[in-house]
């Protein structure tokens, strides 16, 4: 059973930090990219990040492009996601998601990814 479980949301100020973490269980990173999307209220699902499966070459959206770092620990089944200089502007619920590849890029389209953990909220308020 294919499973993905993200962790360390929460509330922080703007300027600060947060790490999420995506577990990953059922499957071996190897083979998989692993994407970070979010959804902010009444806005659709966005890709922020991803990483390939062989390679690791990243992918990030123009909006966090210098302030978020996404990394991948294969024996740990774990994909982080580094965000820094946080803006309330990215307030949502993050998702971390799956799809098979063998490729040595990602890409950020959500049709593209097939398996989706349950989100983990990220609130940036002072």
């Amino acid at each position: 059973q294919l499973q993905l479980v993200e962790s360390g949301g929460g509330l922080v100020q703007p300027g600060g930090s947060l790490r999420l973490s995506c577990v990953v269980s059922g499957f071996t990173l190897n083979y998989h990219a692993i994407g970070w999307f979010r959804q902010a209220p009444g806005k659709e699902r966005e890709g922020v990040s991803c990483i390939s499966a062989i390679g690791g070459s990243t992918n990030y959206a123009d909006s966090v492009k210098g302030r978020f770092t996404i990394s991948r620990d294969n024996a740990k089944n774990t994909v982080h996601l580094q965000m820094n200089s946080l803006k309330p502007e990215d307030t949502a619920v993050y998702y971390c998601a799956a799809r098979s590849s063998l490729l040595s890029l990602c890409v950020l389209g959500r049709d593209d990814y097939r398996y989706w953990g349950q989100g983990t909220q990220v609130t940036v308020s002072s």
